[in-house]
């Protein structure tokens, strides 16, 4: 079975759906993950924001403290994936949810 037809990811994916605000959303993540992990995923959208901006790898490096290789994957996301990321920070930039 492909992890996209997983019915485990779709059941998780609409959780996130069901959440309203920011404290919702905190308190699921904080139930679900690691800080860690949040501040790693928070970090790699903060990444793929200055990609999309121009900046550098070592740039990116040097203000996230992120490896190269994260950035390089965060990028190779950002160019060839299938847009998440674009999509999430387009929404950002005009102030709106879906």
């Amino acid at each position: 079975m492909s992890w996209k037809n997983d019915p485990d990811l779709a059941q998780f994916f609409d959780a996130i759906m069901t959440l309203d605000t920011q404290t919702e959303c905190l308190r699921f993540f904080e139930d679900v993950c690691t800080i860690k992990e949040l501040t790693d995923m928070a970090k790699r959208l903060e990444a793929a924001r200055m990609l999309k901006t121009g900046m550098n790898y070592s740039e990116v490096a040097e203000k996230t403290g992120m490896s190269t290789a994260t950035i390089s994957r965060v990028n190779k996301c950002l160019k060839y994936g299938d847009g998440g990321y674009a999509t999430a920070l387009d929404r950002l930039e005009k102030g709106r949810k879906p």
